[in-house]
């Protein structure tokens, strides 16, 4: 990029979809009629029933009535759940006198039913086949075209016949899968495989998803899936060498020797394969790693299939003509009974579905419905009929549909993905099946489910029930059943014998993360800074606009002319400039940045301003998205629901798919990452040393003690301190786990984040971000400081104090050092023998840096840290030992007492507080 590129024309506003230009009317504006990087707006797709129908309904409205009567509640008696262990009660809203009807009425089906009848009897014959029979749905909820579409599809589905090979495969891949799970329970008696038995059908399922979507012109398929069947797909149609697992099983490690990596349990391990596909190229089935939090993992994989996506140009990251989300990605995630709807992550993760910057093209779902979730029964597992009816809040579909009936699941498949195709919607399939064992294979279920296991034990298998249909239709011969099991037998057992010399492979940093590497152990510095006259244009741009667009008034003030000064002068650059800098120039490197929060746009104190919505208008304009023709790189910026665990779950899973992108997640108070925790604890802070998954993951979490009561106050900084691998008896490296920092200038942010990309590896970082100091003048800082040459840096030393005469050392982090300076500032001259010293990166300890700079100090008899978070909080208990320890100094407290909240809400004592936390380290006495 050119620092003589002229500010934004009107013509660049047209381009980046600032400009209000009349369009079709659009069914979600989101608040933009011409779009914005990441989304387009949809058009209306206004669905006229045919009026030869709508005839034929008027004409035959009693016969229509009956036949949406099944539609809507043919699923109530369905034979989808072969063991649920109470009858289905009746129906009535299914007898014919209802509707005034006899059985041997004569009835037309045009336009009302797609099945051939001529009678009452006949077409209740057709119903009962479609909805009440193995497979069934309830399409009352759905939008009248889908209905439409769907119910037609399903009717014609009863007269569909599965192809021969398509059969054999199905019943192959379901063999196999058995075998599989009677040679792990020989071989590993005590292991717990939450194996594939009862629902073998999977197989059958995921290989008509396969020859589906291949045919539906998809490319890609990324899967997050729970850790029922999970080896049984892996080893099987996923074709993961069962060395990996059988290493596993023998307390070795999955990785390579060099990998510095704990590892994770069996149940976690995960597949990346070009799967063939008959006439076509390759399927790229790529398997997520999942932790033992159940469904945590389904936004990770939503965040990811939307970042491959943007990767492949899908969707509106298209270039040239638009494209529907989901032209070349499907992200596939399996549930399980229970933890669907009792786990609220799926709540707020089907939330996003159809949400600007969150969709994806529809998800595809499969519900593994064994029955019970640990010990607990389907009738306390969920308030409604059904664990799917949650498939309801985004008028998603649900295809019930019995386990026990392989073809039938098949065919349940096969509707499930044309409908994505069409609609590019979510959709569910649920498969009613049963867990052989319990919840696990050495669990006992009988305890507490007795009848429901009596049924069970007297079931026979599923793909030996399916294996000798398939004989008896010819389809099979009995020894190839035969030969089928006992040649994977045998290839299991030869791949055991050959495990103690296989030698496992890096299946990290390849394709797009190639030029990436682990952190090392030693401590560097990386230039992060850019051309001063770059970053004056950056900032300029940061605020240019098209002519026609009207800005609010206040922000044409204190926005756009102050930014434009702030850049001429060079000096005072607040907090919100310094952002932008950072993201125009790692633009203009090519690298994307995704920032997401609630209301991230303008963010929570109204500073950044990243994008502009025109005042008559409502057209959303986003200046760094125009700085240049022909711009290769883009800010997303992703106004969130009020969600936390899924969102960050999401930009987890986005930060996972490439390493040139800055993501950034930014809550709208600090404390609002507690609704997120399980995926800081399971994803973010662990990925890596779990499964050698990198990602670089910015969180920006609002902290500072300003009055605002016992939440608001803390981005509880100790148990991110916590999180991390950081030792208190040697120095750190940068193979530390987790960053995290709390700067005090706008540069050091600066840096920051251009330092989250430009490295070669990726850690994720935790910015106690400020809220004072966004535009506190002490804050701010000069071009300079982000010129050439320049860099963060883990310690500020004080340039205030002659360092011979420094008596005492406050050490301290964040905003509490701007008001210690104005304190000392306060005291005149008698505090000039006082240094404060900020940390402003935490972990890694910067041991040597801390050093040094206390080493200049050869008077200094006392070191204190301060802080304004309560004694059991902040960063007191993670600093002591390293200061003494590391450092060779011992350390002192001053701070608020301990407390079992992290602030008190009480205005006069909040008051008491502060000042006693400015005043203390002063008034120590040595």
């Amino acid at each position: 990029m050119s620092a003589s590129v002229i500010l934004a024309s009107a013509a660049a506003g047209r381009r980046c979809g600032g400009l209000l230009q009349p369009r079709p009317r659009v069914s979600r504006q989101y608040h933009c009629r011409t779009g914005v990087h990441g989304y387009r707006p949809r058009q209306d797709r206004p669905f006229q029933l045919d009026a030869k129908k709508v005839e034929a309904r008027i004409n035959q409205s009693n016969f229509y009535r009956l036949v949406d009567a099944f539609r809507t509640h043919g699923h109530k008696v369905a034979g989808t759940n072969p063991y649920q262990l109470s009858p289905n009660g009746a129906v009535p809203e299914l007898e014919l006198a209802r509707y005034g009807l006899k059985p041997d009425d004569a009835v037309r089906p045009d336009g009302i039913l797609a099945g051939q009848c001529s009678t009452v009897q006949e077409a209740v014959d057709v119903l009962r086949a479609t909805y009440c029979g193995p497979v069934s749905a309830d399409l009352s909820y759905l939008e009248e075209e889908e209905r439409e579409w769907l119910s037609e599809r399903l009717e014609k589905l009863v007269a569909e016949e599965v192809s021969a090979a398509d059969a054999r495969a199905a019943a192959e891949a379901m063999l196999r899968s058995q075998a599989f799970d009677n040679f792990l329970a020989t071989k590993f008696v005590t292991f717990k495989r939450y194996g594939c038995e009862g629902a073998e059908s999977m197989m059958a399922f995921f290989l008509q998803l396969v020859d589906s979507a291949a045919k539906g012109g998809l490319q890609q398929l990324v899967v997050g899936m729970p850790h029922r069947g999970r080896l049984n797909l892996l080893t099987g149609p996923l074709l993961m060498d069962p060395c990996v697992l059988f290493r596993k099983l023998r307390g070795l490690s999955e990785f390579p020797e060099d990998a510095k990596a704990s590892g994770d349990v069996t149940s976690h391990l995960i597949s990346s394969v070009d799967l063939p596909v008959d006439g076509g190229d390759p399927l790229h089935v790529t398997v997520l790693y999942n932790p033992s939090h159940l469904e945590a993992v389904n936004p990770v994989s939503m965040g990811k299939t939307r970042a491959r996506q943007q990767t492949l140009g899908d969707g509106d990251y298209a270039r040239a003509e638009p494209r529907r989300w989901g032209d070349k990605v499907l992200n596939l995630q399996i549930h399980g009974d229970a933890a669907l709807p009792g786990q609220g992550i799926n709540q707020e993760t089907l939330a996003l579905t159809r949400l600007p910057h969150f969709e994806v093209g529809g998800s595809l779902h499969l519900v593994v419905n064994n029955q019970v979730g640990f010990t607990t029964p389907n009738e306390r597992g969920s308030s409604s009929r059904y664990g799917s009816d949650l498939a309801r809040v985004v008028g998603a579909p649900v295809l019930h549909v019995s386990g026990q009936h392989p073809e039938v699941v098949m065919k349940a498949t096969r509707v499930a993905v044309e409908y994505q195709r069409r609609f590019r919607k979510d959709v569910f399939v649920n498969m009613n099946c049963f867990r052989r064992w319990g919840h696990n294979e050495v669990d006992d279920p009988t305890f507490t489910n007795p009848v429901l296991y009596q049924k069970v034990r007297a079931s026979g298998s599923v793909p030996d029930a399916y294996a000798s249909d398939l004989v008896r239709r010819g389809v099979l011969r009995q020894e190839d059943v035969d030969r089928t099991v006992a040649d994977h037998t045998a290839w299991l057992n030869e791949k055991l014998k050959s495990t103690d010399n296989f030698v496992p492979k890096p299946t990290y940093f390849q394709r797009q993360w190639s030029s990436v590497r682990q952190a090392g152990a030693a401590v560097t510095t990386w230039d992060t800074g850019v051309d001063v006259q770059l970053l004056r244009h950056i900032a300029r741009k940061s605020v240019a606009y098209p002519e026609q667009f009207d800005v609010h008034p206040h922000l044409q003030k204190i926005h756009v002319q102050a930014r434009l000064k702030r850049a001429d002068e060079g000096t005072a650059i607040d907090w919100a400039t310094a952002e932008a800098m950072a993201f125009g120039s790692l633009l203009a490197q090519g690298f994307d940045v995704r920032i997401t929060g609630q209301d991230v746009g303008r963010a929570t104190f109204s500073h950044r301003h990243a994008m502009l919505v025109d005042q008559k208008t409502n057209d959303i304009f986003i200046p760094l998205n125009c700085m240049e023709d022909n711009q290769k790189a883009f800010l997303e910026v992703v106004n969130s629901p009020l969600s936390e665990e899924a969102v960050l779950g999401f930009e987890y899973g986005v930060s996972i798919e490439s390493p040139r992108r800055l993501v950034i997640w930014e809550a709208q108070f600090g404390d609002f990452f507690n609704g997120a925790q399980i995926i800081i604890d399971t994803f973010i802070s662990s990925g890596e040393t779990k499964w050698m998954q990198c990602s670089g993951l910015t969180m920006l979490l609002p902290h500072g003690y300003d009055g605002m009561g016992p939440e608001h106050s803390s981005c509880r900084l100790e148990r991110f301190l916590q999180m991390t691998d950081s030792s208190e008896v040697r120095p750190d490296g940068e193979d530390v786990n987790f960053q995290v920092a709390n700067p005090t200038t706008s540069a050091q942010y600066f840096h920051l984040l251009r330092r989250q990309v430009l490295r070669t590896w990726r850690k994720p970082l935790v910015v106690v971000a400020p809220k004072i100091m966004i535009r506190m003048s002490e804050a701010s800082s000069s071009l300079t400081e982000m010129g050439p040459s320049t860099y963060f840096k883990p310690v500020l030393g004080d340039d205030y104090v002659n360092p011979d005469a420094v008596e005492r050392v406050v050490l301290v982090t964040g905003k509490h050092y701007h008001a210690l300076a104005a304190r000392r500032q306060e005291l005149g001259p008698e505090a000039r023998t006082v240094a404060l010293v900020r940390l402003e990166e935490l972990c890694p300890f910067p041991v040597h840096q801390l050093s040094r700079e206390l080493s200049r100090f050869k008077k200094a008899k006392q070191f204190i840290w301060s802080q304004e978070e309560p004694r059991n909080m902040g960063a007191w208990a993670f600093v002591k030992p390293r200061i003494e320890n590391l450092v060779g100094r011992k350390v002192i407290y001053t701070g608020r007492d301990a407390l079992g909240t992290p602030a008190v809400g009480i205005g006069q004592i909040h008051q008491r507080e502060a000042k006693e936390t400015i005043e203390q380290p002063f008034q120590i006495s040595l």
